[in-house]
């Protein structure tokens, strides 16, 4: 299991779908290779520079947390089921609850959409929130995604910067 990276006052809990593999390995979120997760963070303003997954203890310096939907490990995110998905939607729900972010930005509109019953959500601000936190959705980093270029997930990660202000 993953730990999650947080601190107080978040401006945003940014919650993965799952641990990969090399993750849970590691111990440090999106630790895979190819994952644009650290590049994107960088371009997109969040964070001074390119961080390294091991320096994930940095993030909350930068008002930056780290979750998951689903704590078990896959190589792909395809291989959870719809129960799993739902069970970790409903843990998130608690955790935002007790962290209280700013944003809950969830990385993988696909299993938005399933943990929390929301078919036709889209990438962006979403109407709804969660345990009275607001909810953004971001493409999925992973390089499995090949839908969504570095430069389109950081443009969308700047663009959830630049609403925070």
């Amino acid at each position: 299991m993953l730990d999650d990276v947080l601190g107080p006052s978040l401006d945003v809990l940014f919650c993965g779908i799952n641990p990969g593999m090399t993750s849970a390995a590691t111990g440090h979120h999106f630790a895979r290779p190819g994952n644009r997760f650290w590049p994107a963070l960088h371009l997109s303003g969040f964070t001074p520079r390119r961080l390294a997954p091991s320096e994930q203890h940095l993030l909350p310096s930068y008002g930056l947390g780290i979750t998951n939907i689903v704590a078990r490990p896959s190589a792909k995110a395809s291989e959870l089921t719809r129960d799993e998905l739902v069970a970790g939607g409903e843990r998130l729900a608690v955790l935002v609850a007790a962290v209280r972010p700013r944003v809950l930005a969830v990385l993988g509109v696909s299993a938005y959409r399933a943990a929390f019953a929301r078919p036709k959500a889209a990438v962006g601000p979403q109407e709804h929130d969660l345990a009275g936190t607001p909810v953004w959705v971001l493409p999925n980093p992973s390089g499995l995604n090949a839908h969504w270029s570095l430069d389109a997930i950081a443009s969308e990660l700047a663009r959830l910067r630049s609403h925070l202000g």
